[in-house]
């Protein structure tokens, strides 16, 4: 399956909160877009691991995304090596999208640099030749494939993004993809442990995000991205 679009998180929600109302808009018009979560969420204080696998495809339904997979990567504790850099090759190999949407490159839990990192080099060594890689037992050795352009979304800290999109009139999408994951949110009739993404603050805390970076660029809403390199464009014209 050929993507437009691949979008990478650590954790399920991950996805959602960093450029749900993106995927939203990119998926309205027309674009093919997949979601990869790299762990189950299984170390996480609310919830549990399959809690979390429902929730995470009921929010890709909302978001009306092609496909979604998860990893199965041990949450907390997987590393940034050639095992795990080897599957997740595999997977820019078969989707083959064109932009990869990953982790923050700095951020409050561990997971989310560290994913960042792991999809940012497995872009890079994805378009080497001499690594051969199987997607499943029984097929050919993939043909390389390097994505054009590897945007990292921003999570909890409030990094300083190179590239705002206008995502004005899909935050409500957005919203809603965020709040399926109803053991992870706000929820005041909830008596699990209280934790930093559980209080109102937090929920209240991804509209004004977005409402503020739309307010820099002109626009009602917008959602940031961080670059590791130049972000290239015709002309200065294409900028607004």
């Amino acid at each position: 399956m050929k993507l437009d679009i691949l979008a990478i998180g650590a954790h399920p929600d991950d996805v959602e909160l960093g450029c749900g109302a993106t995927i939203a808009k990119e998926v309205k018009s027309g674009k093919k877009v997949g979601i990869i979560d790299l762990t189950r969420g299984e170390l996480g204080t609310r919830g549990t691991a399959e809690t979390r696998d429902k929730e995470s495809f009921d929010a890709a339904k909302i978001l009306g995304v092609h496909t979604r997979i998860n990893m199965g990567f041990a949450d907390g504790f997987f590393t940034n090596d050639r095992t795990h850099q080897i599957e997740i090759i595999k997977m820019i190999r078969y989707y083959r999208p064109e932009i990869i949407l990953c982790n923050a490159v700095d951020d409050r839990h561990i997971d989310h640099g560290k994913g960042s990192q792991l999809v940012s080099d497995a872009c890079f060594l994805s378009g080497l030749r001499k690594i051969e890689t199987i997607h499943k037992e029984g097929t050919t050795i993939q043909e390389p494939w390097r994505p054009k352009t590897v945007y990292h979304y921003i999570q909890w800290k409030d990094l300083k993004p190179d590239v705002v999109v206008d995502v004005s009139g899909f935050m409500n999408k957005k919203m809603e993809s965020v709040l399926a994951y109803k053991t992870q949110f706000f929820d005041p009739n909830s008596d699990e442990p209280e934790t930093p993404i559980s209080s109102k603050n937090f929920t209240d805390s991804i509209l004004y995000r977005a409402r503020n970076l739309g307010r820099l660029i002109g626009v009602e809403d917008g959602e940031g991205f961080t670059v590791e390199r130049y972000a290239a464009v015709d002309s200065l014209f294409n900028l607004k």
